[in-house]
């Protein structure tokens, strides 16, 4: 019996012996016609993007989102080469000579991309005609319904929906949504299956969303009345941003050139995809001279009802300071409401340099603003060691010194808003997948850089500007205005350029309670004027009046 039991076990070792090496060699060693049976379901497994957070205005509008699209691509063992002419026909633009001379050839492989994330009508189009080795999948595509509609704060995504620039970029953990992995094969009809959808997997919690404090009204006509004067006065570049001066919330924000995300061919010029409301340093002339005048005035370095006199230029040290014309008499206040250069220039000449630096700082120059947006340039102001000869009084009228028009338009708050240096919002609330508040924008004071009593002097004599002064063009009669002119000289390689300049307006609204506060910026216009006041100032009062009359 033991005998036999011995005999049992050695034919069941040999049965599982003879099973294992039988497995060996199908995995090794497969019969020719189940590899290419299996090699004609497999293509390949995929990445393809999923849906995107939406951002959305502050009324509740979407300005970007996530949509369906479908992606074409071709399985080379069924592909008919000649087809390729067909394809570049229907699909235009979407296919590249380079793609059609590819297709036109036999190609190794199972898997290429014709075409990513067209329409589902194209696509749906294009396969009814049943062209042979030419399959679709689903996917999303980002589109921005507003076109070009702030574009360089939005900003956009690669083909694989990667925040790239904007909101699109600084957020995208807020807003990206992971690819989605799929592994493709051929049912016995031939058509495609994903076979991962075909497997249990935890539900995903989606992206999230961002609302902006972005005034969709506002918006829409800063852009419009921005883009005539481009078209009007021809400048290099141009820049317009509106803030609540009380807590910094921005409430628009163009510039220009510009681009539409929608569209890639836009994206090509670098200079398009600057946006200079945060990316450009230029010097801003005159409208800063609201903000040395603050500075003068709180540290008592002038008196309300001082007296200055105007020929036209003053030397200082080793420059001359020149005005537009000889003043003359001048009392405080009129150095702002008729831009005077020469006695800016002298009350420039009686800041410490150490003081002087360390107070700028304090109003965000030559700082990051805080701005929750990518890309932004912090500016410049010279050192203490470099404020000799007549630094200090180019400083004073707004040259020698760089920022961006965000930082200007935060100081100039904090000019009128009774001295509070606020930082910039654009996002007033972050949500995340699961609909939970994880930011939310709110107001931040920086610092505190003047007094309420500066502030409100500094304020009047900024309404005199449009009422009698240099900004006259920006009056209005549907609301009291306040604002400040500015003609800035280029620089090029530490030289002023003869016959290039900046032409700006900084304006709020109302004069005695400022709720808005915008500032136009036209780089180097070309034709028909360069001042500001006469170019800037027009600009900013078509906006304000427009605004007034759609937000009734």
């Amino acid at each position: 019996m033991l005998k036999f039991l011995k005999n049992v076990w050695t034919w069941l070792f040999l049965a599982l012996a003879v099973l294992a090496l039988r497995l060996v060699l199908i995995q090794v060693w497969p019969d020719p016609r189940t590899v290419s049976q299996a090699s004609s379901q497999y293509w390949t497994q995929i990445s393809i993007s999923t849906s995107r957070g939406i951002i959305r205005d502050s009324h509740g509008a979407a300005l970007a989102m996530s949509v369906p699209a479908t992606s074409l691509f071709i399985d080379p063992q069924y592909w008919d080469p000649a087809k390729a002419p067909e394809l570049k026909a229907f699909l235009k633009n979407l296919v590249s000579d380079e793609d059609l001379e590819r297709f036109s050839k036999p190609m190794k492989g199972r898997f290429a991309w014709v075409a990513r994330k067209v329409s589902p009508e194209l696509a749906a189009r294009l396969l009814s005609k049943k062209i042979a080795g030419l399959y679709a999948l689903k996917e999303r595509k980002r589109v921005y319904p507003q076109g070009a509609l702030l574009a360089h704060v939005l900003g956009f995504c690669d083909i694989d929906d990667e925040g790239l620039a904007g909101l699109e970029q600084s957020w995208q953990d807020i807003l990206y949504s992971p690819p989605q992995a799929k592994i493709l094969a051929r049912d016995a009809a031939g058509q495609g299956i994903d076979l991962m959808s075909l497997q249990r997997a935890p539900k995903a919690l989606g992206p999230g969303e961002l609302i902006l404090t972005i005034d969709p009204v506002l918006q829409m006509v800063v852009e419009k009345r921005l883009r005539e004067a481009t078209d009007e006065y021809k400048p290099k570049w141009a820049a317009a941003v509106c803030l609540d001066p009380r807590d910094g919330a921005v409430l628009a924000s163009a510039s220009w050139p510009t681009f539409d995300p929608n569209q890639r061919k836009t994206l090509k010029d670098p200079a398009t995809r600057v946006n200079n409301v945060i990316g450009r340093v230029y010097e801003p002339g005159s409208t800063l001279k609201p903000v040395i005048m603050s500075i003068a005035m709180e540290q008592g370095l002038v008196r309300e009802n001082e007296v200055f006199n105007c020929a036209g230029r003053v030397r200082v040290a080793d420059g001359v300071v020149t005005d537009i014309k000889a003043h003359g008499t001048q009392v405080l206040p009129d150095l702002i409401v008729n831009s005077c250069n020469v006695g800016m220039a002298q009350i420039g000449i009686r800041f410490k340099p150490r003081f002087a630096y360390d107070n700028l700082k304090q109003w965000g120059f030559s700082s990051l603003s805080g701005i929750e947006l990518p890309a932004e340039e912090v500016g410049l102001v010279s050192t203490p060691e470099q404020w000799r000869g007549v630094v200090p009084a180019n400083i004073a009228i707004g040259q020698g010194i760089g920022m961006t028009p965000l930082q200007l338009a935060t100081a100039l708050s904090a000019v009128v808003n009774g001295g509070l240096c606020v930082r910039p919002y654009v996002v007033k609330e972050a949500r995340d997948g699961q609909g939970k508040v994880v930011y939310r924008g709110k107001a931040f004071v920086k610092n505190v850089v003047i007094s309420k009593k500066t502030s409100d002097w500094v304020r009047k004599v900024m309404r005199r500007v449009v009422t009698s002064g240099t900004g006259k063009a920006a009056n209005s009669p549907k609301v009291a205005v306040g604002g400040k002119t500015g003609t800035a000289q280029v620089a090029e390689h530490g030289k002023y350029v003869r016959g290039r300049f900046v032409a700006s307006f900084a304006g709020f609204w109302p004069a005695e309670a400022p709720d808005h506060i915008m500032l136009i910026v036209l780089g180097e216009p070309s034709r028909k004027g360069h001042l500001g006041g006469a170019i800037a100032a027009p600009a900013f009062r078509a906006i304000l009046e427009d605004f007034l009359l759609l937000s009734r």
